[in-house]
């Protein structure tokens, strides 16, 4: 069966990654509503592996920007401005990653945290959603480095608060700097790439012999299953945004939450760590 639980994470994964519903949230759910019988390690492990399939789709959906990134970014200053804003980004993550990421994972990864991580969040997007202030960033480049490093700063209330959605809480944080929805969907894939790419690659490089135990073949066919499904998402959040607002996406989270609440309270869902 280890085969069949790569392909459900890998589809779960693929289609929440970059929607702002937590991916994390969602695999913790998926994997004890099918009681995965893997150790915690290894499911630990998994979910954080199979991120590079959805990295991975980032870098293909949008290759022709970045190749042409790379021919002017020697002497082009806006786009020097944009890629040192997302490393500079990325710097809260990095931080808090290495102080809290452990004892997060260890405490935290339950679903009724994840349930009012999503009901909070999603009370949050509609009250975003409901401001009257039009946005002034329209492109990425117009962002600077003061608003991307406040743009990862939000991100990490995602890491801080498992369920809450890095995708989320970047996207909001960007909306709330004063990005229109497509540039702040945009930047948080941006951002996803040294973020999500990063852990992705050193969880695997460390634990290669951990996920030997449920066969590497299997991991990569969650990557690859994460990979397909993630670029379908890709196209289809950046359609949606241009013509829609977030807060659909609101009273998901709400009742989601509610639900996951109402499945833990009954005894039907186990509450303990995973």
């Amino acid at each position: 069966m280890d085969w069949f639980y790569a392909i459900i994470y890998g589809i779960v994964e693929g289609i929440t990654e970059f929607l702002p519903v937590s991916s994390t949230g969602h695999l913790i759910v998926a994997g004890n509503l099918m009681g995965v019988p893997w150790p915690k390690e290894i499911k630990d492990t998994f979910e954080v592996v199979i991120q590079g399939g959805a990295i991975l789709a980032v870098l293909v959906f949008y290759w022709r920007d970045f190749v042409q990134q790379a021919r002017v970014i020697g002497h082009d200053q806006p786009t020097q401005r944009l890629w040192l804003g997302v490393v500079v980004a990325c710097i809260p993550a990095l931080i808090l990653g290495v102080l809290f990421a452990d004892a997060i994972k260890a405490n935290l990864f339950r679903p009724s945290v994840v349930a009012w991580a999503l009901i909070v969040g999603g009370v949050l997007m509609w009250v975003i959603e409901s401001r009257k202030a039009p946005p002034v960033i329209h492109s990425l480049k117009g962002i600077g480095v003061g608003r991307a490093f406040l743009i990862g700063a939000a991100q990490c209330l995602a890491l801080l608060w498992p369920g809450f959605s890095r995708s989320a809480s970047s996207i909001l944080g960007g909306m709330i700097m004063g990005l229109d929805r497509p540039t702040a969907t945009q930047f948080s894939f941006y951002l996803g790439i040294p973020t999500l790419g990063g852990a992705a690659l050193i969880d695997f490089i460390q634990s290669r012999a951990l996920l030997a135990q449920i066969g590497l073949l299997n991991v990569v066919l969650g990557a690859a299953v994460s990979f397909v499904v993630a670029y379908l998402a890709i196209g289809w959040l950046l359609r949606f945004v241009s013509h829609n607002s977030f807060k659909g996406f609101a009273v998901y989270r709400v009742v989601v939450g509610v639900l996951i609440l109402l499945l833990v309270a009954s005894g039907r869902l186990a509450n303990g760590g995973l």
